[in-house]
């Protein structure tokens, strides 16, 4: 069926959502305000820390939150939904309050990257786009930070529009890419809608579709004079693709003094063909020349290049960051922890398992971050009730969420609160920082993490801690569900 209207994200939510809103509003719930947390349980590829992202398209959603007359009139054809409820959502608008880690923060299992407190129906509405905004994100914003670590300070662009797994995942992922330490992009459109620099210059058809592969080179050194970087690989690299670069540059670009220029290799062994093409280069006297390289690159092929000598200065990374091949899902969930009773009185929930990862940290909870005074780096995350206070002249014991026999004792520190409020009673309260401050961002605080806890392999667990009172709290809850 073609569907002319324009989408209204508020219709991308689970049908569950709706059939519990409507039984909400039935047993009188509508307005009983209630808490949920999203966390996540795993870091992707078996890293030591996670990059938040989606929040700026989280806060679009919820301040455009409302149904349309033909959202009203589907749902009245599914004879599922009482009138009542129908007339409610006619004036639906979210109400409720949200705090959120900000965009570019390392995150860690178990925290809760973003809080909503919000009465039942509205709290339950917006799951849906909350996770997507926040897994998808925060997938790439991961994925591309292992990339641009292993590169090692080269440059990295994001490439994979043409494989990404729909328009939203090509758009956004380049703007999570961009967060995670990205240079820019291939994608013309998250330039235009996000600021994410996009770049590009030739494919093989433009090679293609001269006579030789040298007018070619030619024509786009006098077109793009200050942008001449030139796909070497078409036909063959060193005996001709090479060559007939030089003799571009050396024809256009340096009766025009101009220096910097670049050439792309996408194919063939691209340590030795990269190893020859640098003295190729340099014995011609474009020692400025910067070569770049792509072709399904990943974190471990890029070190693996790296320690193989391989002279690139700029990778083009494409289908395994924008799809996070490796592991193509981030696992975030939105998981009810507490509601408020009569008297605004705050009541923790839980959710009880037999497997112990997916039993729940009940309560409205606030999470910090434990920095050593004295290096500035982030030692553990300390998870506490919502009115508990750190007194940072006294020493603060953590264990190891995995060895719960370990413990650590921090005595010169500070505690920095996570999240930050975005939403108080539905009215936008975050300041909304440039994608370029949030990219800037990402990168400091990836550098107050140890070294272990950035290792590709084996990274050393980071401590993430319940407070005393949260630890006696949930012990109680899950005495009370035997």
């Amino acid at each position: 069926m073609h569907i002319e209207q324009k989408l209204n994200m508020t219709m991308l939510c689970d049908f569950y959502e709706l059939t519990m809103g409507n039984g909400y509003f039935q047993a009188g719930f509508q307005d009983r305000m209630t808490y949920f947390d999203v966390f996540f349980r795993d870091v992707p590829d078996k890293g030591g820390f996670a990059i938040c992202a989606g929040l700026d398209q989280l806060i679009d959603y919820i301040l455009d939150l409302h149904f349309d007359e033909a959202d009203i009139e589907y749902l009245r054809g599914r004879n599922l939904f009482s009138e009542e409820f129908l007339a409610y959502l006619k004036d639906f608008r979210f109400t409720g309050d949200i705090w959120a880690i900000p965009e570019g923060t390392p995150i860690f299992p178990q925290e809760p990257v973003v809080t909503v407190r919000a009465p039942a129906i509205q709290a339950q509405l917006i799951e849906t786009f909350t996770l997507l905004a926040v897994n998808h994100q925060s997938l790439i914003a991961t994925k591309a930070n292992r990339i641009v670590r292993a590169a090692q300070g080269r440059t990295v662009l994001e490439f994979g529009s043409r494989r990404a797994q729909g328009t939203d995942g090509a758009i956004t992922g380049a703007r999570a890419a961009y967060i995670g330490g990205c240079a820019g992009t291939a994608c013309t459109i998250s330039d235009q809608l996000y600021g994410v620099p996009a770049g590009g210059t030739m494919a093989h058809a433009w090679v293609q579709m001269f006579d030789t592969q040298y007018e070619a080179f030619e024509t786009y050194c006098k077109l793009y004079p200050h942008n001449a970087t030139l796909l070497v690989d078409t036909y063959n690299t060193l005996k001709s693709g090479v060559p007939d670069a030089i003799r571009a540059f050396d024809a256009v670009l340096k009766p025009l003094g101009i220096k910097q220029c670049g050439i792309r290799l996408d194919s063939g062994d691209i340590a030795y063909l990269t190893r020859k093409a640098r003295k190729m280069l340099d014995d011609a006297g474009w020692t400025e020349c910067r070569i770049s390289a792509s072709n399904s690159l990943d974190e471990y092929i890029i070190r693996d290049l790296l320690i193989q000598g391989a002279q690139i200065d700029l990778f083009g990374v494409g289908e395994r960051m924008i799809t996070a091949s490796s592991q193509p899902v981030f696992g975030g969930v939105y998981k009810l922890v507490a509601v408020e009773d009569g008297t605004g009185k705050v009541v923790p929930k839980i959710k009880v398992s037999e497997n112990v990862d997916k039993i729940t940290n009940p309560h409205f909870k606030k999470v910090y971050r434990i920095f050593d005074t004295a290096t500035g780096k982030a030692e553990a995350d300390y998870i506490a009730v919502w009115d508990e206070k750190i007194d940072e002249t006294r020493s603060l014991e953590l264990f190891d969420p995995r060895a719960t026999w370990k413990r650590k004792t921090y005595t010169n520190y500070t505690a920095k609160p996570l999240q930050v409020p975005v939403f108080q009673g539905g009215k936008l309260v975050y300041k909304r920082p440039a994608l370029q401050e949030i990219r800037a961002y990402c990168e400091e605080q990836v550098e107050t993490l140890w070294d272990e806890v950035k290792r590709f392999e084996n990274p050393h667990t980071y401590y993430v801690d319940l407070s005393q009172r949260l630890w006696d709290i949930k012990q109680g809850l899950l005495c009370q569900s035997e």
